[in-house]
């Protein structure tokens, strides 16, 4: 199982650059990217909040689940 994040598909959809939604949201481009990558292990709920925010968003437009089988 793993989690897919759709991060930079929905970054492509409103036109946002990296750094921009950094800014917006308080968070280092650094962290983003390993968001955005995939390679987090994890998310707070705040951070989730505040991109599902700014990118006017559901949590479930950036996180999708697939079965590996």
């Amino acid at each position: 199982m793993s989690i897919i994040v759709n991060l930079d598909v929905m970054m492509a959809k409103r036109k946002m650059q990296l750094s921009e939604l950094a800014e917006r949201v308080d968070i280092t481009p650094a962290n983003l990217s390993i968001l955005k990558t995939g390679k987090a292990k994890a998310i707070r709920f705040s951070t989730l909040e505040a991109i599902c925010k700014e990118l006017k968003c559901q949590p479930g437009d950036l996180l999708e689940y697939k079965n590996d089988e």
